[in-house]
């Protein structure tokens, strides 16, 4: 089968938005967006279409003019973003990004995925496209983990929603652990951590949103069974191969989401029986409710 220019295809050969990726420029589907863009040149030709393949040392890719080429080193970064600080290594508008932060990195890295504006928490950066696009895809089902802060106290039952699924902008999605945590003193606001397996646009905040409350404060604190641990708010630190495991780590969640769930109905059927069946001692006229003497 002949490959791009008439010539004949090679087993060497990649597809370019891939290469785009090994060269730390980007993800693969924002390799794609660069290359529909007509930012990308191959051998001197700008190139739109996005099947195009490419041989790494034959042919020369440029990106705005621009020699790319795959780093003789890969790197794994694990990052605490801040709030108000957008996932991306570049914005026109002059906000603060990303890319901010990695300026004394020995090479050129692109965010894992991303965090949104308002959004604290961990983000992986890396220029290892094929890491990337495994940590991304689907069908790795890596669970990603958030503390949320809404607007009020949702009840058990509030919850056990999360679990059966909700219908968001972009589909229907479900958690796949929900709990309350220990964060505060606040009477008034309850700290939720809740585990997903997707990773839609603002899905959390929807999610809450669907139960009837407002996520104040939104922070990601695991990817995987890999955790902040000490970082601080703009601190980045290298993962090593122990670390990059923990991502991919299963922790059977089928029993995970199992107990979550009976606990959940087991709390919300108890309190439901307290508030409704209490009989003041002395009235139950029951024998089975009488001590054995």
């Amino acid at each position: 089968m002949d490959s791009k220019h008439g010539k004949k295809a090679t087993p060497n050969e990649v597809r370019l938005n891939k290469y785009l990726a090994d060269c730390g420029l980007a993800s693969r589907r924002k390799a794609d967006e660069i290359i529909a863009s007509g930012s990308v040149q191959v051998n001197g030709k700008t190139v739109f279409e996005l099947g195009v393949r490419v041989e790494p040392g034959v042919d020369r890719v440029t990106v705005d003019g621009k020699p790319v080429k795959p780093p003789t080193q890969k790197i794994y970064v694990i990052f605490y973003k801040p709030e108000n600080v957008l996932t991306t290594m570049e914005d026109p508008e002059g906000r603060p990004t990303v890319a901010d932060f990695m300026e004394k990195l020995p090479v050129r890295v692109f965010p894992v995925g991303r965090l949104d504006w308002d959004t604290e928490g961990m983000l992986l950066l890396t220029n290892d496209g094929d890491f990337a696009q495994k940590v991304m895809h689907p069908r790795e089902e890596i669970p990603k983990t958030y503390l949320a802060k809404v607007d009020g106290q949702p009840t058990e039952k509030d919850l056990a929603k999360l679990l059966r699924g909700v219908t968001i902008p972009g589909g229907h999605v479900k958690a796949l652990h929900v709990e309350r945590a220990k964060v505060g003193d606040s009477k008034q606001y309850d700290w939720i951590k809740i585990v997903i397996g997707e990773g839609k646009n603002r899905q959390v905040r929807f999610m809450f949103q669907k139960i009837g409350f407002d996520v104040k404060k939104l922070k990601r604190v695991a990817i995987g069974q890999l955790t902040l641990g000490s970082l601080q708010k703009g601190d980045y630190a290298f993962l090593d191969v122990g670390m990059i495991a923990r991502i991919f780590k299963r922790r059977r969640p089928d029993t995970e989401v199992s107990e979550t769930k009976r606990g959940i109905r087991q709390r919300a059927a108890r309190s439901r029986h307290e508030s409704t069946s209490r009989t003041p001692r002395g009235q139950r006229g029951d024998k089975r409710d009488r001590p054995r003497r």
